[in-house]
């Protein structure tokens, strides 16, 4: 059970509601957990992640490049909330069980330029951002723009904070178990 109780939703009023609201079209009129719980306690803090949601779904980088960041990065977290909702989204943008599996073990799955994007994804986790110039020559030759490494910056630092913030709360998982 998170540990942030949270009001029912419908019971939520002005700026709560507004941004439960926004989540709802997005989301296909549902608000799930991870937003009903940040929406409730903060309000503009939802609404700044859900605007660079929409910054990430208009970038350069395809679905499967952003879900392939997210879903690593919260494996590399240990958040569950998280790798449940990228492991069911990456699905859903076309990625195969196997690609899935591969990314969640930090992996290569058959893809150059996906492979490319886990080995860089994967530096900067554990080098805290420090990337030398043969790993920086590595992403631009796989393809990726300095436009796209901004893009990519700003997918691992949002899923960060939502890692985080599903590890302080606890927040209950309401997608599919990843397997």
């Amino acid at each position: 059970m998170s540990r942030i109780a949270i009001p029912a939703i419908a019971t939520a009023t002005g700026a709560t509601a507004d941004v439960y609201a926004q989540v709802k079209k997005i989301a296909g009129g549902s608000v799930p957990n991870l937003y009903a719980a940040l929406g409730h306690l903060a309000p503009a803090t939802l609404g700044a992640v859900l605007n660079a949601e929409g910054v990430l779904a208009s970038s350069s980088l395809s679905k499967q490049d952003l879900e392939t960041i997210k879903l690593l990065v919260s494996e590399q977290t240990g958040c569950d909330y998280c790798v449940a909702a990228h492991h069911m989204l990456g699905k859903m943008v076309g990625l195969s069980a196997d690609a899935l599996r591969a990314i969640r073990a930090g992996q290569p799955t058959g893809d150059a330029k996906r492979d490319a994007l886990i080995r860089f994804v994967l530096n900067v986790q554990n080098t805290s951002g420090t990337i030398n110039e043969n790993e920086f020559a590595a992403i631009r030759a796989a393809g990726y723009t300095d436009t796209q490494l901004a893009e990519i910056s700003l997918a691992i630092a949002l899923t960060i904070f939502t890692n985080t913030f599903n590890r302080i709360n606890d927040t209950d998982v309401d997608f599919p178990a990843a397997p």
